[in-house]
């Protein structure tokens, strides 16, 4: 694995270009939630990111894992809906790796990541193949860690781990939704782009610096 150095600073920055991903694709969101839910996703998101936002620019501190456990707490505040408790989740469960870190590496990155994942998958009490947000974040927690694991850079993992998001979006676009309102519309849902997917796919963007 690459020797990687992610300082406070580096953190804060990449909330807020995920926060400004967000709010850049508000709209398109919601368009996307009209035609497979209740339409309220886009309004979700501007309020998830609105709190990130907010809570970045008051700084890192000493503790990262601390930090970003917090963001969660912030999001679950601000966003009391099923896509607010699941980010609030993730962020939550990704902290607990980096509790009492000044600064992460590689293999901390990997491991917020994929407690990330999981807490999703937990907390939705969904998996992989119901087409869910679930099938952006899993491929692209597996992508990030294979990538740091053969030696790639930082940028070059979050690349692959934005790669595999787009991918796992795209695959589950044909399939039916499961869970949720989207379960609801039923045979409506095939053929169009999880808006849980969506957003991931979105915020990762950010997190990369790609938005």
């Amino acid at each position: 694995m690459a020797e990687i150095t992610v300082s406070g600073a580096q953190i804060v920055a990449a909330i807020e270009r995920a926060a400004a991903a967000l709010e850049a694709h508000v709209d398109y969101l919601t368009e996307l939630d009209q035609a497979m839910g209740d339409g309220d996703l886009g309004i979700t998101a501007g309020k998830i990111a609105a709190a990130l936002k907010a809570y970045a620019a008051e700084g890192a501190g000493e503790d990262l894992g601390k930090f970003v456990s917090t963001a969660g707490m912030k999001v679950n505040s601000a966003a009391s809906s099923s896509l607010g408790t699941l980010v609030a989740t993730a962020l939550m469960r990704a902290g607990m790796q980096a509790k009492g870190k000044a600064a992460l590496d590689g293999a901390t990155l990997a491991a917020m990541l994929k407690a990330a994942d999981a807490g999703i998958q937990e907390r939705g009490k969904a998996a992989p193949g119901d087409k869910t947000i679930i099938d952006a974040v899993h491929p692209a927690a597996e992508a990030f860690e294979a990538a740091l694991n053969s030696g790639a850079t930082l940028k070059e993992a979050g690349e692959r781990m934005l790669a595999a998001a787009e991918a796992g979006t795209e695959a589950v676009r044909p399939l039916r939704s499961k869970i949720g309102r989207a379960g609801w519309v039923g045979e409506r849902t095939e053929g169009k782009v999880d808006p849980g997917c969506a957003f991931a796919a979105i915020a990762f963007k950010g997190l990369v610096g790609g938005a």
